[in-house]
């Protein structure tokens, strides 16, 4: 069952377009007045959030440690969890079509498996005005979902787009302000996000069906209430090398052969 290879990069995608959302950011500076006195884009990275916080708290020094505490404010973001999600799973035999490489075949793939993946946005800043700045700027854009769309087979289906719904979760924060006086101060607002997405299996190249022969019965109407074989009736496309698509206006043969057999 499994060997075949393939790969459609969907976590790929969807950990850049989680990320694209949020890249764009900035956090104003103000004086007394209210004028502007600096703009600062907020700078995001995938990585967990421990690894940021250990970063973060390094007291550096010059003398006898070269390492250079983080620059707040920035934001990181991790995926957390991955689940099955029963509730969207649709008939597992519905398939997709599409002309395949050659004229006599086609491609084809089921339906998707559908998961839900957890992302943690995780925002650090230096003050609070910092930290709410960029939270205001994500929370009105979910109510509670925001949704994309992407065309998760860009080569071999251009025109098959996906819409990729992404809702918010949680909002908590943390503030150590009443920690050590040597200790840097950091406030952390994190975020909770699922994202709903459908895995899809591999797309294969199968036969395309040229011929349908269907077989008329009269039933009951033999010896010990047998079925009488009539006739075989033969549907074929005219031409027979045509190439099914929307707009094409070929047509059909049937060929009606009588066979009356006494057989079921």
């Amino acid at each position: 069952m499994f060997g075949t290879y393939f790969y459609h990069e969907k976590i790929r995608k969807c950990v850049a377009i989680f990320g694209r959302m949020f890249n764009n950011l900035y956090v104003l500076r103000k004086d007394s007045s209210g004028k502007v006195i600096s703009q600062v884009k907020v700078p995001l990275s995938y990585a967990p959030k421990a690894k940021y916080l250990d970063r973060i708290r390094e007291n550096p020094d010059l003398t006898e440690n070269s390492n250079v505490a983080i620059k707040l404010p920035r934001m990181s973001f991790e995926i957390t969890s991955f689940n099955y999600d029963a509730t969207r799973q649709l008939s597992k035999t519905t398939n997709f079509t599409a002309v395949g490489t050659t004229s006599n075949t086609r491609q084809k793939f089921f339906t998707p498996v559908p998961y839900t993946i957890n992302f943690q946005l995780n925002i650090y800043a230096k003050t609070q005005d910092d930290a709410l700045q960029v939270v205001e700027q994500i929370l009105p854009y979910f109510n509670p979902q925001y949704s994309l769309t992407i065309k998760p087979f860009p080569s071999q289906y251009p025109s098959f787009k996906e819409d990729i719904p992404i809702a918010i979760q949680s909002l908590s924060f943390t503030d150590d302000f009443d920690g050590a006086i040597e200790t840097r101060r950091t406030i952390i607002y994190t975020l909770d996000f699922e994202m709903k997405i459908s895995f899809h299996g591999p797309i294969n190249n199968s036969g395309i069906i040229r011929s349908v022969t269907s077989k008329v019965f009269d039933i009951n109407a033999g010896l010990a209430d047998s079925d009488i074989h009539i006739e075989n009736i033969i549907t074929t496309p005219d031409p027979t090398s045509v190439i099914g698509m929307s707009d094409s206006d070929f047509a059909f043969d049937t060929t009606i052969d009588l066979v009356f057999d006494d057989s079921a």
